[in-house]
């Protein structure tokens, strides 16, 4: 009996409609595979697809996080082998090798592995993400530190070989943290300088954790390993550098922002992880509700104006804006940016870089930029009332204007403008609209159950007028790290400028007094999105309360 292609199965098993299927295969390029295809546009998940493979070729999954690994196994497969075809061996059973593999269908890669090993293989399935994590710890972190760094004494001075030579231990161990990093799809990598110690802690879904403690005389080696790819001063440790370095990890493009930072015990460093390849550009993609993507897409649509993302550092305000842009990229405008720092590279748009040092500032920029007849224009961060006043007018001359600021909320927003200096009847006019943003970590979909309302919450939903009977909530498996939570997903509250709202800045109103005709108007805030979305079965309670406070 034929078996029955993927895409048929996945369809009938009720994951994907006859309609993504169609989709999915028109939009993928010639050598994607399917599988990969409906996991890229989120259509699937790897559990789920996974599991239809499992029942397709009889092939059983391997649970990797829980699986105890023998070292004889990966002694005898070369790691070269494992990075290149995405495997990950698992234990010897007489002439036969179990391998985990994240495609049991690559015959190539068993014929390879059959060769190299003399044994046969036994095949099983298991997510990319945990091979990925298998192959750096049983591989590259396998080799204790001590191991490691055991050609170099404590006492010893830096030497420019071991930290230039890319065989040499601090070499391969810096590369190997970074890889780390992003097999765990963390955002950032911070190098903590302890009284005795060096402390590595990564950035996952928006939560920092220790990732590992190293030896304080590995310090000065790892920090100066990572000035030189970085393209900073090595011999400068007494004043903030920032540099960037580009690199590929496991055949994707990977961007990293450093930063350095003198502290008492040494300089800090953080590095942060920009994913080229995974930078949001749809707008459809950022979590707005129906309404409020309508409102957005409006908002950005008219032809002068400006629009204003607010919320706290991490909050994903860049995405939306480079989502924003992407939609509005043509051959037919002139889009210039001016950034602090220029994150994600785009096709087609003129990027500014800030240098404050050589007094190239948001202010003197955006004056440069109106002589190169832009029609929209992108603000990296509206600081101060100089450039406030700058982007206020060129949007008052038929320019489109988008930038961030850092507030609480969108109504806090209308304020700290007025605040800044900026006249209310300028203001008034100028404004199209602000959404305020916040990220908050989605449940695993592979550990998820549901749980019974807590009395806090049944409370909580009744005063936001939903109604819900329970709740999804992780409880932790190889996917998610044992988190309960995988991935982020913004949640809202979007604020158009009316009439009613330009004559309550023009006569100076206070917050309140905007915010109770707001309410009025039915408008949905960060607190109401995130308890719809939990509703959803999106995301918890916890995360929503824990970047919220409450109008």
């Amino acid at each position: 009996m034929a078996r029955k292609r993927l895409g048929d199965l996945l369809v009938n098993a009720g994951l994907i409609s006859d309609e993504q299927l169609a989709n999915t295969l028109t939009d993928k390029s010639p050598d994607e595979k399917l599988g990969d295809a409906l996991l890229r546009e989120g259509y699937i998940t790897e559990q789920q697809l996974i599991e239809v493979l499992e029942f397709q070729l009889g092939i059983p999954h391997v649970n990797l996080f829980q699986y105890s690994i023998d070292e004889d196994a990966v002694n005898l497969v070369p790691k070269e082998l494992a990075k290149r075809y995405l495997l990950m061996p698992l234990r010897i059973e007489g002439n036969k090798l179990f391998v985990a593999m994240a495609d049991p269908m690559d015959y190539f890669a068993m014929e390879e592995l059959r060769i190299a090993t003399g044994l046969q293989i036994t095949p099983g399935i298991a997510t990319k993400d945990s091979i990925y994590r298998a192959i750096t710890k049983h591989y590259d972190l396998q080799e204790s530190i001590e191991e490691l760094m055991g050609d170099y004494a404590p006492e010893e001075a830096i030497d420019e070989t071991g930290i230039t030579d890319e065989d040499s231990p601090i070499v391969r161990l810096v590369n190997q943290i970074i890889t780390n990093a992003a097999a765990q799809k963390a955002s950032d990598i911070h190098f903590d300088p302890q009284e005795g110690e060096l402390r590595v802690r990564y950035r996952v879904d928006g939560v920092l954790r220790t990732e590992r403690s190293l030896p304080k005389y590995m310090q000065s080696m790892l920090i100066a390993r990572i000035k030189i790819i970085s393209n900073l001063n090595i011999t400068e440790s007494r004043v903030p550098q920032d540099g960037r370095v580009k690199l590929e990890i496991n055949h994707k493009p990977l961007d990293i922002r450093v930063s350095t930072l003198p502290s008492i015990y040494g300089e800090k460093v953080v590095m942060r992880l920009l994913d080229i390849g995974n930078a949001l550009n749809d707008i459809s993609k950022l979590g707005f509700t129906e309404e409020n993507f309508s409102k957005f897409v409006k908002m950005i649509e008219k032809p002068n104006g400006i629009i204003l993302i607010t919320g706290p550092t991490g909050s994903g305000k860049s995405s939306t804006l480079y989502a924003a842009l992407n939609r509005l990229n043509s051959e037919k405008v002139n889009i210039v940016t001016i950034e602090d720092p220029v994150e994600y590279q785009l096709d087609g748009i003129n990027q500014v870089q800030v240098r404050e040092e050589i007094g190239m500032t948001f202010a003197t920029g955006l004056r440069s930029i109106l002589r190169q007849d832009p029609d929209i224009i992108m603000i990296g961060e509206i600081r101060d009332f100089e450039t406030a006043q700058i982007a206020v007018r060129a949007s008052l001359t038929g320019h489109l204007v988008l930038s961030t600021l850092h507030t609480n909320s969108a109504v806090d927003t209308l304020t700290r403008l007025i605040d800044m200096g900026v006249e209310p009847f300028l203001l008034s006019s100028s404004l199209n609209g602000v959404v305020g943003q916040r990220l908050v970590r989605k449940v695993c979909k592979d550990c998820s159950e549901t749980n019974q309302l807590t009395e806090k919450e049944r409370k909580l939903f009744a005063n936001a007028s939903i109604e819900i009977t329970s709740i999804q909530r992780g409880t932790g498996c190889a996917s998610c790290g044992m988190t309960g939570y995988r991935g982020r997903i913004a949640i809202h509250e979007v604020l158009p400028i009316d009439d009613h709202i330009r004559r309550l800045i023009i006569n100076a109103s206070t917050r309140s007094e905007i915010l109770k005709y707001v309410k009025q108007q039915g408008m949905r805030f960060l607190l109401d999105d995130g308890l719809h979305k939990v509703a959803q079965g999106l995301t918890t309670t916890e995360e929503v309360l824990r970047v919220v406070s409450s109008n």
